[in-house]
């Protein structure tokens, strides 16, 4: 058997390596923290679990991309997941006018709801989603399309900036603004955020959107248990801090635990700012270095966990968005005193779930250098003044949510704080950026990441290198497999599993 090395066992690693053993590989997969999983991380407070970064799945409808991949993996069946409400995926709402969105599942369903609010815009609402999913036509990996080219050309728009592809069919103002609602999920930025990654999104989640019921954690859980079927093995506590390369050619990795791990395949998944320092130097190109040493981030997080008093406060089953006013969607993160301008909240829901919620999630776009003076600090040890700075951005987030939702503070018995400190120090993310780098539709070769590099045996996977996310790391990891098993085995063999289902 031929034996691949993982680095990272988050999300990517996960499917990497459960894909890899799939394909009679013997996976060895390195974890830095005391529990897998990266963004599936679950925690718990007093017997009251919580996900530690993916909250929304898309995919996971009949024939998705991501259902898929999970049934060749053997998974699906066993995912502990609930649907959001099929009339309202997505509730948004704009505390400066009142004005409330309620936005169902399905496409058609989805465009009616549009054109219901802006009946002015009906025929720019459809011709902007028919946009949207000729974009993600495109992208033949989305619908796991066998590749007939390694080089493919994309029309104009697919590059073009998301706010100007955006008001090329919709002239009003607030619909604009409303269509960009999912923005927090990729890191947009007005000029840059290139159109394909906002068709992407927009369209897998209005294809069906879902939340976990119960733990994330268990679908780190599954992917391991893949790995360890077909003979691999997933190893916690296990920092990787040199990776050692002798004519081109990776030779062994080392860890600060002393231990030196060899394989015939080496798949790096974390994030490349955290990998290019462990290569020798030349090993790779100076050029190469730089730029993806040098190219920006997304930016980072603060999450608020809350915890209700039993039967205060009712299960919401679907994802609901705050926005201060119109006209701020893409400068989320250039606040002032005003933080936070919006933010995302649900009620996960748990195994048992019924009429009333027991735990929010509200996640609000921030900056890294709000926490500066504490960025050589650890957790746990980062002082009285630190914890004093996060109940006064907790006290401010449940301000905004009082007025969606006036008793809210009544139901809350306790809450958890992380900041983009907690986001760097857990996922080993620079910055504690939540979607890798800053992808820019007016410089894509600045972030453009290849599967295979020049040393020759060292392969890269996880959402640094395409997109980011629960179908973006999935179809990366197809990429990178498939970069060492040959053109479409995986895509192929996936599909030839759903037509027999």
């Amino acid at each position: 058997m031929k034996k691949a090395l993982i680095i990272g066992g988050g999300f990517g690693g996960l499917v990497t390596g459960a894909l890899l053993s799939r394909e009679g590989f013997r996976v060895r997969v390195l974890e830095k923290n005391t529990t897998i999983g990266g963004g599936l991380q679950s925690f718990t407070r007093k017997g009251v679990y919580f996900e530690t970064g993916m909250h929304i799945l898309g995919g996971l409808a009949e024939g998705g991309s991501v259902r898929r991949i999970f049934e060749y993996l053997g998974i699906m069946d066993q995912l502990r997941i609930e649907r959001c409400d099929m009339h309202c995926m997505d509730e948004v709402t704009y505390l400066s006018t009142g004005d409330n969105y309620r936005l169902p599942q399905g496409r058609e369903a989805f465009t009616q709801a549009l054109c219901s609010y802006f009946p002015h815009e009906a025929e720019g609402i459809r011709r902007y989603l028919q946009a949207c999913y000729d974009l993600t036509d495109e992208v033949g990996i989305f619908y796991l399309r066998p590749s007939e080219a390694t080089f493919t050309v994309h029309t104009e728009r697919f590059m073009q900036p998301v706010d100007e592809f955006i008001a090329d069919f919709i002239h009003d103002e607030r619909l604009r603004d409303l269509l960009a609602y999912m923005n927090p999920m990729y890191g947009g930025l007005a000029g840059h955020t290139p159109a394909y990654i906002h068709a992407l999104i927009n369209v897998l989640y209005i294809s069906g959107q879902y939340h976990f019921r119960g733990r994330s954690q268990h679908m780190a859980e599954l992917l391991s248990s893949v790995i360890y079927k077909n003979g691999g093995e997933v190893l916690t506590g296990q920092t990787v801090s040199a990776i050692n390369v002798e004519d081109k050619r990776v030779v062994s990795v080392e860890t600060t635990t002393g231990a030196t791990f060899t394989a015939d395949y080496y798949i790096s998944t974390i994030h490349t700012k955290q990998l290019l320092p462990m290569l020798p130097e030349g090993a790779l190109t100076r050029g190469y270095t730089t730029r993806l040493m040098d190219a920006p981030v997304t930016y980072s997080a603060f999450i608020l966990y809350l915890v209700f008093h039993p039967g205060s406060f009712p299960y919401i089953n679907h994802t609901c968005y705050i926005q201060d006013d119109y006209g701020q969607i893409w400068n989320h993160s250039d606040y002032d005193d005003d933080w936070p301008r919006g933010m995302m909240y649900l009620t996960p829901p748990t195994d048992d779930q019924g009429p009333w919620a027991v735990r929010m999630t509200v996640n609000c776009i921030m900056k890294m250098d709000q926490v500066q003076r504490w960025r050589n600090t650890s957790v746990g040890h980062r002082g009285a003044d630190y914890e004093a700075w996060k109940h006064e951005q907790a006290e401010r987030i449940i301000a905004k949510l009082e007025r969606v939702h006036p008793d809210i503070r009544r139901c809350i018995k306790t809450y958890y704080t992380a900041s983009p400190l907690t986001i760097r120090d857990y996922y080993a993310s620079p910055e504690g950026a939540l979607y890798g780098y800053q992808k820019d539709g007016l410089d894509p070769a600045r972030t453009l990441i290849a599967p295979v590099t020049r040393v020759r045996n060292l392969y890269l996977s996880g959402q640094c290198v395409n997109l980011h996310g629960i179908c973006g790391v999935p179809l990366t990891a197809i990429n990178t497999v498939e970069a060492i098993t040959g053109l479409n085995t995986i895509v192929n063999k996936i599909n030839q599993q759903h037509t027999q289902i």
